[in-house]
């Protein structure tokens, strides 16, 4: 089982920035699909942005031009880039993987435990 590890959450006001991490010992995501998931009480679960295999990105509607997800070069963490961030940015993230089947699935087997993002007005 990969044990997915995210940090980098915290409060900040709006308009302000955080940068997100995930990491497992001992693996590489160089045959993942990685992604971040958000959820905010009361709210289903969003899928906020992916990167594949080959480092090709989407953004929910709702973070493009804002949020920028990208991976290190050796393929050991995977960042976050939260900038110009709303309240209703507000939630818990979580950071997410799967195996690289050819192409993305639309769904996630192993995730992280998750770091709560507040944003304040």
């Amino acid at each position: 089982q990969v044990a997915l590890v995210e940090s980098g959450g915290g409060s900040v006001q709006a308009g302000g920035s955080l940068r997100l991490s995930c990491g497992a010992s001992g693996y590489t995501y160089s045959n993942y699909c990685m992604a971040w998931f958000r959820q905010a009480p009361g709210k289903k679960r969003e899928e906020v942005a992916t990167i594949d295999k080959y480092g090709s990105t989407k953004y929910a509607n709702s973070v493009k031009g804002r949020f920028t997800i990208s991976k290190d070069s050796a393929q050991t963490a995977l960042y976050l880039q939260m900038n110009s961030l709303k309240p209703e940015d507000t939630a818990m993230y979580y950071c997410a993987a799967d195996l690289w089947i050819g192409w993305c699935r639309q769904q996630y087997t192993f995730w992280g435990q998750g770091t709560q993002v507040t944003v304040s007005s």
